[in-house]
């Protein structure tokens, strides 16, 4: 059950961040990004309220803050690789990293998911390598830059992952809100330093909106998943989110892939999966 719980949230991480990548086009993923945590704290703030979860201690606390923290600063640089790079680069390599990096604490701390997942992580540095372009001709418009901060942004979706496990268990959805507590104020106060402000675009802002809809709904059953798994199998199952963002991304904006490429995004899908069949 955790396996699959963990694949619906790699789907509906996948569509959240292909919608956020949207309007990011139109919009400074800053301010994309404040949209979608915003709405996404009153969301989940009803359901704690709701549920009438105890509040939990200082621990829960720290780590989902700082959770919160890291991953918002993953969305925004997702979100502003996905405006100005090919989506089918970016969404695989931070998929690969942000999938190796909780694999490896969790060897560290004693989770034990069979050697297929040492296997997995080799294949998926072999990936990231391919998808971003160093074998072949070039055919896509992502700088190297770009590329770079796909691996940044894969390294806070992974500490984000760890973070969400280190939670208490008996927390219910207060994680998820303290994490927003944290990550919102820390936006808006980073986007008005920057002095960013939202283009006159509703439509933009309402597709963000919906990003963080969608990016809620993915925290919520990758928690669940995480409490019922070990978080070496969970998050690389979660990461498999580049599946329905780059369909949406070959369908919807016509973006090609390199073969080379193709062959990256064939063997981070084989590099996911080997972790994910592993041993529980």
């Amino acid at each position: 059950m955790p396996v699959v719980v963990a694949l619906l949230s790699a789907l509906v991480y996948g569509v959240g961040d292909w919608l956020g990548g949207r309007a990011s086009r139109r919009q400074a993923s800053l301010v994309v990004a404040a949209v979608g945590q915003t709405v996404s704290l009153v969301l989940v703030g009803i359901v704690v309220v709701v549920s009438g979860t105890a509040v939990p201690e200082a621990t829960t606390w720290w780590w989902a803050g700082a959770g919160g923290i890291v991953g918002s600063l993953g969305i925004v640089g997702l979100y502003h690789g996905f405006a100005h790079g090919d989506v089918t680069v970016v969404a695989p390599v931070s998929a690969v990293v942000g999938a190796a990096l909780p694999v490896t604490v969790g060897l560290a701390l004693g989770e034990r998911p069979g050697v297929l997942a040492m296997v997995g992580i080799v294949v998926a540095i072999a990936a990231v390598a391919l998808v971003s372009g160093a074998l072949g001709t070039h055919q896509h418009n992502t700088p190297p830059r770009i590329v770079a901060l796909a691996v940044v942004v894969g390294a806070c979706f992974g500490s984000l992952f760890i973070a969400l496990d280190r939670t208490d268990p008996d927390s219910g959805m207060w994680p998820l809100v303290i994490a927003r507590f944290a990550s919102v104020p820390f936006l808006l106060v980073v986007t008005g330093a920057a002095r960013v402000r939202p283009a006159a675009d509703r439509g933009s802002l309402g597709v963000a909106i919906t990003a963080g809809v969608f990016d809620m709904g993915a925290n919520v059953l990758y928690l669940i998943a995480v409490r019922g798994g070990m978080m070496s199998v969970v998050a690389v199952v979660a990461s498999l989110y580049p599946a329905s963002t780059v369909v949406l991304a070959m369908s919807i904006d016509k973006e090609k892939v390199t073969r080379w490429q193709f062959v990256g995004l064939g063997a981070a899908a084989v590099a996911l999966a080997l972790v994910s069949v592993s041993r529980q």
